[in-house]
């Protein structure tokens, strides 16, 4: 049996994650945060859920407080300043006539002595955990000058026994709801850009046909279903077009095909294996993963005709590349033994980083405002997803209730 859903109208499933923040950053803003008053009547710890969302980011270091404390009170940030606190937040939760939920907060720059935020935002029940995030978001932006990413979300596959179940959760993994189940297997979700639709590949056809599936109406669309094998989509920034792999003329090759449906141009010549196609940020180009040069290696090719590039060189294994937003720094995946690591690469000069200690990582996925990666990676022979600082210094772990969860993919802004 296969299950797709629109995402308004699915039912929510119970709790899959658990989060563990591991690291401590070079530098990290110490915030005070009271719990929010009334926040236990309304079902959702929402100043938990902030200091978790902080806590990720690798920026703040959170001091616990027992003091009561709302958006109203009148504040002595002497004390505060001296027990080294740069800034503290507080809030209150307020259960309206007609059922919504007032959620109002206080950001206090306890250096300078004054007020740096003051919101109000009145939501549904359902919505009180986007509401927390949208708080952390805004804090971490008033501090950062940043994008927050925290009410993003992202897509996953989790898989029991035949079983392949495709989610979409918030960024902290929490929320989760069902886009596709089916025995057979999905694999590699992307994102549309405007973040109404997933591309992905299932297998319920007893062949990798490459779909696409808008999230609000759970409508799907087949966009590549050619002889061979049909995968890896990636959308263009524009999302008239998706980078797909088709094995159509012998070898796998890459190819572009319209979003809407349509036929495939070809990208890429030649008798080698090229894969793993994505867009650079501009549209311009495509890097993707190829054999051309005996072992696998991340290339660019231009799409209006050119020279192709080679990217990687450290390593005579790199894949599953990853461009940041910004276009400056690529993240990929390198075998060195028999283990694989996430590295991080600086397009401008070539330097590269390992910045991670596990040793099956996989399909890493930046977050849309550059500053985190998410990735996966085995513990205890299961899968399991991370996020990780740009420095490699602050880890989250994801533990779900599924398992054996992979290939995320983070979502864009635009929710």
């Amino acid at each position: 049996m296969l299950l797709g859903l629109g995402l308004l109208a699915a039912r929510p499933v119970a709790a899959e994650f658990r989060v563990e923040i591991a690291g401590v950053g070079a530098t990290q803003i110490p915030l005070a945060l009271a719990a929010f008053r009334d926040e236990s009547a309304s079902g959702v710890a929402i100043s938990q859920v902030i200091r978790a969302d902080l806590e990720r980011s690798g920026v703040f270091r959170i001091i616990p407080t027992d003091a009561k404390l709302d958006e109203t009170s009148a504040v002595d940030l002497g004390p505060w300043r001296a027990a080294g606190a740069d800034a503290l937040a507080a809030g209150s939760v307020t259960r309206l006539a007609d059922g919504r939920f007032d959620v109002r907060y206080r950001l206090w720059d306890a250096v300078k002595g004054d007020q740096m935020l003051g919101q109000s935002k009145v939501v549904p029940a359902a919505d009180l955990r986007l509401a927390a995030h949208r708080v952390a978001d805004e804090i971490y932006q008033k501090f950062t000058g940043v994008r927050g990413v925290n009410a993003t979300r992202i897509a996953y596959v989790a898989r029991q026994g035949r079983r392949s179940t495709l989610f979409v959760t918030d960024a902290d993994g929490e929320g989760a709801q069902v886009a596709l189940s089916s025995p057979e297997p999905i694999i590699s979700p992307a994102w549309s850009p405007d973040g109404r639709k997933l591309a992905y590949v299932s297998f319920e056809t007893q062949k990798a046909v490459v779909w696409t599936q808008d999230l609000i109406t759970g409508q799907r669309r087949i966009v590549a279903n050619y002889r061979g094998s049909n995968s890896a989509p990636a959308w263009s920034p524009d999302g008239s077009l998706l980078a797909v792999v088709l094995s159509r003329s012998g070898s796998s090759q890459i190819y572009t095909v319209p979003a809407g449906g349509g036929a495939p141009t070809r990208v890429t010549q030649g008798s080698s294996i090229d894969t793993e196609p994505l867009f650079a940020p501009d549209g311009r180009s495509l890097y993707f993963v190829s054999d051309r040069g005996g072992g696998p290696q991340v290339y660019n090719v231009p799409l209006a005709g050119g020279a192709v590039q080679r990217i990687t060189f450290d390593g005579d294994y790199n894949i599953s590349p990853a461009i940041s937003p910004d276009g400056k720094q690529l993240a990929y995946i390198t075998r060195q033994g028999n283990s694989f690591h996430l590295m991080l690469m600086d397009l401008a000069s070539g330097t590269t980083q390992s910045i991670t200690d596990t040793q099956d990582d996989e399909s890493p996925s930046f977050a849309p405002n550059g500053q985190l990666i998410m990735y996966a990676t085995r513990s205890g022979g299961a899968g399991v997803l991370m996020t990780t600082t740009l420095d490699g210094k602050i880890k989250t772990r994801l533990y779900s209730r599924s398992p054996d969860v992979r290939e995320p993919a983070w979502g864009p802004y635009g929710r």
